[in-house]
């Protein structure tokens, strides 16, 4: 099943033609890797293929709509994960996630939230401000997102390993192959390299574009 369909994508910003012409056809159990030098634009094609930014030509469709006409239904079954955490440094994981579910639909209860919690190693915290919790455990809240949201079949992450130990890299990784298994497709960026055994495809952005 095709879960993504970008067609003559092209962005510019302050002036600057970031990339031109990038096509992506993604399907159900695939894993696509962007790659490219700091600049060269692979935050900003992420988010013009989850709908945060407008391209200044091309379409992008996610689970059969355009993305930028009906986010709504388009984004349904995508869980996008940025640099932004997405989180509230004033609320607890539990109240945080509890929020997140409710805003994007997702039917889980605090008891299945901390259990999430508790396998991404946060038992004890789950009542804490998060403004209290280190960069890598505020890390895991926000990625707690992946667990929760299971009805997804679109995964694009920014950079996931950012802060990150090597246990939960590890676990993370685990948990992309497991999605890719069950169907579901990926898009990711990352500055380490990539230890999943899976296969990927590759799409390199340069200032050549």
């Amino acid at each position: 099943m095709r879960v993504l369909l970008a067609q003559q994508v092209a962005c510019e910003k302050s002036d600057r033609q970031l990339f031109s012409n990038i096509n992506i056809e993604l399907h159900s159990s695939q894993l696509l890797y962007v790659t490219g030098e700091n600049g060269a634009g692979k935050t900003s094609l992420l988010r013009i293929l989850v709908g945060l930014s407008a391209p200044s030509a091309g379409v992008v469709e996610v689970n059969g709509h355009d993305i930028h006409k009906n986010v709504h239904d388009a984004s349904e079954h995508l869980l996008y994960f940025g640099h932004k955490q997405g989180i509230s440094q004033l609320l607890t994981p539990v109240e945080n996630l509890k929020f997140w579910c409710q805003q994007h639909g997702v039917d889980k209860n605090n008891d299945a939230i901390e259990d999430i919690l508790a396998e991404l190693g946060l038992t004890g915290l789950e009542d804490i401000a998060v403004k209290n919790l280190s960069a890598g455990q505020q890390r895991r809240v926000a990625l707690a997102k992946l667990w929760l949201k299971t009805a997804a079949t679109l995964w694009v992450l920014d950079e996931p390993f950012t802060a990150l130990d090597v246990q939960l890299i590890a676990e993370l990784e685990a948990k992309m192959t497991s999605f890719l298994n069950t169907g579901g497709a990926i898009i990711i960026t990352s500055h380490q390299k990539l230890s999943i055994d899976y296969p990927l495809s590759k799409l390199h952005l340069d200032y050549s574009w």
